[in-house]
């Protein structure tokens, strides 16, 4: 794969759980049509490197937030950082990319 055009990950993604497999984990962008279910994770990678992660239920169904920045490296890894901004909290290899789904290596 070359390098990913980062303007397409400009937008909310969600976890596409239903598509994920052995190797890796889909997100569709939240205009996507997804079946019904509680608690999808998701992310939004702001264009000015700003992150929102909203993920899992809290007992009250409302879905915990954090925010970070955000960065795509030279080897098409996404780094999101949330407690540092020297240290990445999460580092995930991207497979492919495109408008309406994204796939990163498990």
């Amino acid at each position: 794969m070359g390098n990913v055009a980062k303007d397409v990950l400009h937008q909310v993604w969600i976890h596409s759980r239903e598509e994920d497999t052995d190797e890796e984990v889909v997100y569709r962008p939240v205009t996507y049509d997804f079946p019904l279910s509680r608690g999808r994770g998701s992310f939004e990678l702001k264009p000015d490197g700003n992150l929102d992660v909203r993920g899992g239920i809290a007992p009250d169904d409302r879905q915990k937030a954090v925010s970070g920045k955000w960065e795509l490296d030279d080897q098409n890894e996404l780094v999101f950082y949330i407690t540092s901004e020297s240290k990445p909290d999460r580092v995930m290899k991207i497979e492919s990319a495109d408008e309406d789904r994204l796939v990163l290596k498990k």
